[in-house]
């Protein structure tokens, strides 16, 4: 009876039952509801992982092995493995219904899917169909009250029993992710459980609480997956987003954690930071959602807020991915203990009370779900009708993209847009629109008239006009842009059905070759694949010895090659004809480049085969700084970009570590944004003196500015003080100044090795900061530029524009012999800003070639 009443108090509080939860065995009473009983056949999770829910963090592993008992001990169940991430840990799906459900579960499948098709969906009687709830858990994994109420919902939905229980089985299928980053959350558990003491520890100095960088968050390659849904760059979104499509829910939750100092909240987000595309209903439905949640944390006496922060804007995050699908995505954030026990502003915070909260809303949604049930079908069923009559009245009847001298590029856009469920076509045949000719080999149609037509607007509009200047996330993600391509939007008056060819069923990827056989003199491929880079480095691998072309030439056979051409000498190299031929081959393939035999070194017209602009070319030997200081997200896309798709082997190096190790062994340092006020900046600039190249990226760029490491200036701004202002105004007022993500226009010089594959001198970029940087005196120090008029695709607040116009994107400057390369913006953005890739990738592989002395004179200049 007392433990009761300390719960109850507790309760009140907003607190957790920190001395209950390890004086009492029977703390499952603390989460579960009073009035359920439950089968004393099926394991509690104190059986099978040996101790409390909420007494420990639970690990991955202890996860999947309470899920798999689960699984196999209860008939509501099935488990489906959708993916093994980076660390080869498996995610799991489970299928939770009742056990009739179960046995005909192919056959509600297929009749769910039926709603989302306007041709069948009209006879369907959604009076006699379950509803579909994915539940969602933990996809930050420092994040963990999601995974551990993961453990409770599993044990409640295999054990409850009653008629409630039953109805609720009967009437829902419940697809169950307890894990969403599971790399991200062993890291998380094994952090905390490490520094738990056997008497709880509240203080927030404790080490408990300060995991070490790059924390549990995001996944192997520190990506944040809750940015995935839409760019698919990883497997667990790849896996979860395949079997999302497979079942089209009508609720998806989304539990995540906030500040420690705050309490709970659940969507709907600020009304005016909706997008555009989501319908009104979708907002009503999450608004009468949202009363289920409000009483049952009521119920438990939990504080909670709603329609204040967060937003619904930017479709790549899991709560607002199933807003463009027919779905209502629902958001859950509660305070983090961020350990076991915390002190906070609300008292001591307690993981135990975390888990619970989590854990009522699962219920909660589950209730809502079932009684909302003909409400959600109805709307998922008018959803596609809806979508599919707008987009007969569109004005745009279909987007075609492509590239003509990248086919990769075009291929890896396409593959994206078919994991949507969306229909690719290509062209019939060839056709040209604003002086660009599409082809059947390089191009792809996408017609809006389909059901997934909110989401093909979503992924190719250019919206720059918004109701509200605040974004959660970035305000654009237009994908032909982020990947550079040649793109049109077809209205009437330019698009004939006739012009559409065969619907792409599977993709294919460039075919790679050698044209023109084995030859014993030179072969070259040039640089404007997307893969060329990985083609260079896998030849250095092989110890193949290759020159770059910093100027044009036409051969005998009238084939005319680009600046930045790769020469390949036959003679001179460390392995016979035969053998180089044989790796050529292997190399185009798996790049899917075109190689060419070249059988003379007299050009008829540019330069020869000998020229000293043909410049021998070094192996990148890549250092790259991490650790405390450095931006985790923008590091970790670099690392993914070269190890993960360019089979690149940068050295990884902590910035505690960097003045203590030898440097000669490396000929570039990569700096992502963030603060190196650790690192020797002597040691460094020593470094470049002497030949070596540094990028440095965002605020890295700033810091080597602010040390005197290149000419690099930036353009000062001044805090707007003309005129008081109301202190209620201030976090809109301010926020409105932040680049939260737009996209921006420059220009290159497609002359400059930085530029070296580029065949437009317009190239899209992604923005996200205010930094502004100062034009070069020097005419060829900024081989990027900003336009008079930058904006594409996003939000930005007047003078910032203003500061951004004819400003510079790239700075180059010489420090002796070394050269210094200033990019204020991320060019590798979450792995899926193709289009700019190619610029980190020239600095890596062309930073030593630029000039010297044109470099010094710039330098002076500056």
């Amino acid at each position: 009876m007392k433990n009761l009443r300390v719960l109850a108090v507790a309760a009140m509080l907003g607190l957790g039952p920190v001395a209950v939860a390890q004086q009492t065995e029977t703390s499952l009473s603390y989460y579960l509801p009073a009035d359920a009983s439950y089968n004393n056949t099926i394991p509690t999770p104190k059986e099978i992982l040996g101790y409390n829910v909420g007494e420990w963090h639970v690990s991955h592993d202890q996860l999947v092995m309470y899920v798999r008992q689960m699984a196999e001990l209860s008939d509501r169940m099935e488990i489906v493995e959708y993916a093994r991430t980076h660390e080869n840990r498996p995610l799991y799906l489970l299928t939770i219904t009742s056990p009739e459900n179960l046995r005909n579960i192919e056959q509600i499948k297929a009749q769910h899917k039926k709603l989302t098709d306007p041709a069948q969906s009209g006879s369907l009687d959604i009076s006699k169909m379950p509803a579909v709830v994915w539940m969602g858990y933990s996809v930050h994994g420092n994040e963990p009250s999601g995974s551990n109420a993961a453990l409770l919902a599993l044990y409640h939905l295999a054990a409850a029993q009653g008629p409630e229980i039953d109805k609720l089985l009967s009437e829902t299928v419940i697809l169950l992710d307890p894990s969403i980053n599971p790399d991200g959350l062993n890291r998380f558990a094994s952090w905390v459980n490490t520094h738990r003491g056997k008497n709880l520890v509240t203080d927030a100095n404790s080490a408990e609480f300060d995991e070490a960088w790059p924390r549990g968050r995001t996944n192997h390659y520190w990506f944040d997956l809750n940015r995935d849904w839409l760019p698919l760059q990883h497997p667990e979104s790849k896996g979860r987003l395949a079997k999302f499509h497979e079942w089209k829910p009508n609720v998806l939750t989304d539990h995540h954690e906030m500040g420690t100092n705050s309490t709970f909240f659940f969507q709907p987000g600020i009304p005016s930071r909706n997008h555009p595309l989501t319908p009104e209903s979708n907002f009503k439905l999450t608004q009468k959602i949202g009363d289920f949640h409000a009483k049952a944390l009521d119920k438990i006496g939990s504080f909670y807020f709603t329609e204040e922060n967060y937003d619904d804007f930017y479709y790549g995050k899991g709560s607002t991915y199933p807003d463009a699908n027919g779905a209502v995505g629902i958001l859950f954030e509660q305070a983090s203990s961020r350990g076991h026990a915390q002190e906070s502003e609300n008292g001591v915070l307690t993981f135990p009370f975390t888990i619970r909260n989590q854990f009522t809303t699962t219920l909660s949604t589950l209730q809502a779900a079932q009684a909302m049930r003909e409400e959600l079908l109805a709307h998922q069923r008018s959803f596609y009708k809806d979508a599919l009559n707008e987009s007969k009245k569109a004005g745009t009847k279909a987007y075609v993209f492509g590239s003509e001298k990248d086919k990769a590029r075009a291929y890896h856009l396409a593959e994206i847009i078919k994991q949507h469920q969306i229909e690719v076509y290509r062209p019939k045949e060839a056709f040209k629109i604003n002086n660009t000719t599409y082809t059947p080999e390089n191009a792809y149609i996408i017609l809006t008239e389909q059901p997934q037509y909110k989401l093909i607007e979503a992924m190719f509009e250019k919206r720059t006009t918004f109701q509200d200047s605040l974004f959660y996330d970035i305000s654009a993600w237009t994908f032909p842009l982020a990947f550079d391509l040649e793109h049109a939007a077809l209205s009437s008056r330019n698009y004939k059905p006739t012009q559409l060819g065969l619907k792409v069923e599977n993709l294919s990827f460039p075919k790679g070759e050698i044209a023109g056989g084995r030859s014993d003199y030179a072969y070259a491929f040039e640089w404007h694949d997307y893969y060329a880079p990985r083609a260079l480095n896998t030849l250095f691998e092989h110890g193949i010895t290759a020159r770059v072309a910093t100027d044009k030439f036409t051969t005998a056979e009238g084939k005319q090659y680009d600046y930045g051409t790769i020469l390949i000498p036959v003679t001179g190299q460390s392995i016979s004809s035969e053998a180089l031929q044989q790796v050529l081959q292997e190399v185009a393939t798996n790049n899917g480049i075109r190689i060419h035999a070249l059988n003379t070194g007299f050009n008829p017209q540019g330069i020869k085969l000998g020229s000293p602009m043909m410049q021998t070319l070094e192996q990148p030997k890549i250092l790259m700084l991490m650790g405390d200081g450095v931006n985790s997200y923008d590091v970790g896309e670099a690392w993914h970009l070269l190890d993960n798709r360019f089979d690149m082997k940068p050295t990884m190096v902590k910035t505690n570590d960097f003045n203590r190790i030898g440097l000669n062994r490396y000929n570039v340092i990569v700096m992502a944004d963030g603060n190196y006020n650790t690192i020797s900046k002597d040691k460094l600039r020593n470094w470049v003196l002497q030949g070596g190249t540094v990028i440095g990226m965002g605020e890295a760029a700033q810091w080597l500015a602010d040390n005197g490491i290149g000419n690099i200036r930036f353009k000062r701004t001044e805090p707007d003080t003309a005129a008081q202002k109301p202190y209620a105004d201030m976090a809109n007022t301010t926020g409105a100044q932040v680049i939260g993500g737009a996209i921006f226009e420059t220009n290159l010089d497609l002359t400059h090795p930085l530029a070296y594959g580029y065949t437009d001198a317009q190239l899209p970029i992604f923005r996200s900061n205010t930094l502004f940087m100062e034009r070069s005196k020097s005419p060829y120090a900024n081989p990027v530029m900003y336009t008079a008029n930058p904006l594409m695709a996003g939000y930005i607040s007047d003078p910032n524009l203003e500061l951004l116009r004819n400003s510079a994107a790239v700075d180059v400057s010489a420090v002796g012999a070394g050269k210094v390369i200033a990019m204020p913006d991320n060019p590798n953005f979450r792995a899926f800003w193709y289009g700019t890739n190619k610029l980190f990738l020239n600095s890596i592989f062309f930073g030593q070639i630029i000039n010297s002395r044109s470099a010094r004179a710039d330098e002076e200049a500056h």
